[in-house]
């Protein structure tokens, strides 16, 4: 049975950081992509980050809204990714989720051969 299971979301201050992880477990996630997501109260699930099975930083991509903020890497190794979460703001305030898919970074967002971890609270105060 596949389990991903996000740690290291919190509390801080803006202008803070945090570093969340993710472990995966089940399976071999050879060829997977990994990446990260967020929602915030009352918006939709959004993406923020995604990494390649590589690991190497030229295989990544950001949001737009945290590109030199966040920081995506992944140790194969481990099965496990996280989100280096630098100069945070108070709109970064969301419930954090991991996915991984089957296939590239350009396509994590999609359906199909994805694992969701069920997330963890980042609340960034003003």
């Amino acid at each position: 049975q596949v389990q991903l299971v996000e740690s290291g979301g919190g509390l801080v201050q803006a202008g803070g950081s945090l570093r969340l992880s993710c472990a995966a477990s089940g399976r071999t996630f050879s060829g997977y992509a990994m990446g990260w997501f967020r929602q915030a109260p009352e918006k939709e699930r959004e993406f923020v980050a995604a990494i390649g099975w590589s690991g190497s930083s030229t295989d990544t991509n950001y949001a737009d809204s945290v590109k030199g903020r966040f920081t995506i890497s992944r140790d194969n190794a481990k099965n496990t990714v996280y989100l280096q979460m630098d100069s945070l703001k108070p709109e970064d305030t969301a419930v954090y989720y991991c996915k991984v898919r089957l296939g590239t970074i350009a396509t994590i967002d999609r359906l199909g051969m994805h694992y969701w971890g069920k997330g963890t609270l980042v609340t960034v105060s003003s």
